[in-house]
């Protein structure tokens, strides 16, 4: 290990961020703290408390940066945004898409509507979730439709007020607000026992299904029965999942972390209206105390997903706690109390979701080193087969799709640790090749690319340590061609053999068929295949639809992609009025008539 004992002295002890970096100068690990000299003189005593995640990571460091903050919150937040910059391996990072379904009831609205969404706003409307594994958010919405009669419909009743009621309403599902069977307030009083469900009193909802399934018996409509007794089973159901009853007033959320040492898993336990509605698992690869671990994966966890609850209870103390506090507390608008329980039954829930984590880590410990072989120990073997300066922490694959030239276009796909980076993706439509030329194509693409190594576009302004372009010699050669002198490594990897082509060397390199490094370069080359396809596929589909679109009278090629731009999807311009065309810029009286009688003439029976 490194003497940092002159570097250590000078560290300030104000509140900050730490970046640990290795021998290339990578970030390995991001940290924050409220005393930097402190916290970072921990990592290099010698202490028996440090886990064995913590120690490997302490043997990589070469150097470490900081930056000074303002306030503890903003090192908070800070470290937030720079572990979605970095990716340090040593860090937890959640993916963007990781969200919960919620039921959302729109109280604002006249007749109010009942959905599902994952993402909510501060529109006035009411929310209830998350809805994960424990209790599933479709078997919640039919429910709902079963036991009251509120509407399913998305109309507005401005635009298209209809002018009967539809089959809900005649089958008891629906009280027709859309043509005035019910006014507002008699609908607004469903909704809320609709509010009083989903709050957790399913009382309520028992004895309305019981009757219904009673009246349909008596009135001999047995369809319908068999209908409200599912309904009943399904309700047994879901209450037999929410297994433990609570004192009413609980709103928690519980992050509790169970570690080996090596590998960690935090489990996410949800309990709403007294009752524990859900709880998940989520394996990490954190080289940090509990204390650490906890803090950066709430905050991460909380910027993808809204804050439900009233409080936020956790397995150990955080020393960020106040901060945290304080940061969901004005994300929600309301007070969020975040503590460790030391009794009481909120204590008992956190030894629960604990438990939890521990079972699922022990199940888990083979999936997940068995992961990181595949990813960090592939980057690893790639360098030494390839013989590159450093691990190639961020890999760059590009591939170039097109049919007989026309709607040419290119993939770049992003690995950073062995693993895909979706976010970091990007495509491409060629402009200024003519024809089937592919080596001109990956020529373009990557002179805009390395025109934009100074963007802050994150997906670009990261030098890659690699990039492997789809194909053999020539591909490879267009590809020197423009990255010549930038300093960045590039091979081709030829699909037939398996062949990796490196610059200016005739013979390919033929790693072993199963090593781990071969599979992280196909695997990285699938992805950007099936990228540039699905792209490729996609303007495909949009240039056939702007033709059939210019069949219209009035309509050419401006208005068809005006038209598309608008309406997103055909099946949207087929369903529109006359009126909702004329919103489309340039679309007036005649050519939105002329619209809407092609679409009535082609899908006429």
């Amino acid at each position: 290990m490194l003497d940092f004992s002159e570097k250590l002295k000078s560290l300030p002890t104000s509140s900050g961020i730490y970046l640990m970096l290795d021998e290339f100068g990578q970030v390995l690990y991001v940290g924050k703290a409220k005393n930097l000299r402190n916290r970072v003189k921990q990592y290099f005593q010698n202490s028996s408390t440090k886990t064995e995640k913590t120690i490997l990571l302490v043997q990589k460091i070469r150097d470490f940066r900081y930056i000074v903050t303002q306030s503890e919150v903003e090192a908070l937040v800070l470290e937030n945004n720079l572990i979605k910059q970095y990716k340090p391996y040593y860090n937890i990072l959640l993916k963007d898409d990781k969200t919960y379904p919620y039921i959302k009831i729109r109280v604002n609205e006249e007749f109010p509507r009942i959905e599902v969404t994952r993402k909510l706003k501060a529109d006035g409307s009411k929310y209830f979730g998350p809805y994960m594994l424990g209790l599933n958010v479709k078997d919640t919405m039919e429910l709902i439709h079963s036991i009251y009669p509120v509407r399913s419909c998305v109309n507005d009743f401005k635009s298209r007020k209809p002018t009967r009621e539809c089959l809900n309403y005649h089958i008891g599902r629906c009280k027709a607000p859309c043509v005035g069977r019910i006014s507002s307030d008699e609908y607004k009083e469903i909704i809320k026992k609709v509010t009083s469900f989903l709050s957790g009193n399913d009382k309520e909802a028992r004895a309305l299904l019981e009757k219904k399934l009673n009246d349909a018996i008596e009135r001999e409509e047995f369809e319908l029965a068999i209908g409200y007794r599912d309904s009943l089973e399904l309700l047994d159901k879901i209450i037999r999942k929410q297994s433990v009853n609570l004192p009413r007033d609980l709103n928690i959320d519980i992050f509790a972390y169970a570690t080996n040492g090596l590998y960690g898993t935090i489990n996410y336990t949800v309990v709403r209206a007294g009752k524990v509605i859900g709880s998940e698992n989520h394996s990490i690869n954190e080289a940090c105390e509990a204390e650490e671990v906890l803090s950066s994966y709430i905050m991460q966890f909380y910027e993808h997903n809204p804050v439900v609850c009233e409080e936020v209870c956790v397995n150990a103390d955080i020393t960020f706690d106040k901060e945290l506090e304080d940061y969901l507390s004005n994300k929600k608008g309301t007070r969020i109390n975040l503590h460790y329980p030391k009794g009481g039954v909120r204590s008992q829930l956190v030894a629960l979701s604990y438990n939890n984590a521990s079972e699922n880590l022990l199940k888990t410990v083979t999936k997940i080193a068995s992961k990181e072989a595949l990813t960090l120990g592939a980057v690893d073997q790639l360098k030494e087969y390839i013989k590159l300066d450093r691990p190639p922490k961020r890999m760059e694959c590009y591939d170039i799709s097109n049919i007989s030239g026309t709607d040419k276009v290119a993939s770049m796909v992003v690995f950073i640790n062995g693993e895909p980076a979706k976010e970091r993706y990007r495509r491409f439509r060629i402009k200024t090749v003519y024809g089937s030329d592919d080596f001109a194509s990956m020529r373009e693409v990557l002179t805009r690319r390395v025109n934009e190594l100074e963007s802050g576009d994150l997906s670009f302004s990261e030098v890659p340590d690699l990039i492997i372009v789809d194909g053999g010699k020539g591909q490879l050669s267009s590809a020197v061609s423009i990255l010549e002198g930038t300093g960045i490594n590039v091979v081709g990897l030829a699909k037939r053999e398996e062949e990796i082509f490196k610059p200016y060397i005739s013979e390919p390199l033929i790693l072993p068929r199963d090593s781990l490094a071969l599979k992280l370069c196909q695997r990285i080359r699938d992805e950007a295949h099936r990228f540039a396809i699905t792209y490729h596929r996609k303007l495909r589909g949009e240039r056939q639809t702007r033709s059939n679109l210019k069949n219209i009278e009035g309509v050419g090629e401006k208005k068809a992609r005006a038209l598309l731009a608008y309406f997103k999807k055909v099946e949207n311009i087929k369903n529109a009025t006359i009126e909702e065309i004329m919103k489309v810029d340039g679309f007036g009286i005649e050519t939105a008539t002329a619209v809407k009688k092609h679409f009535e003439e082609e899908y006429e029976v």
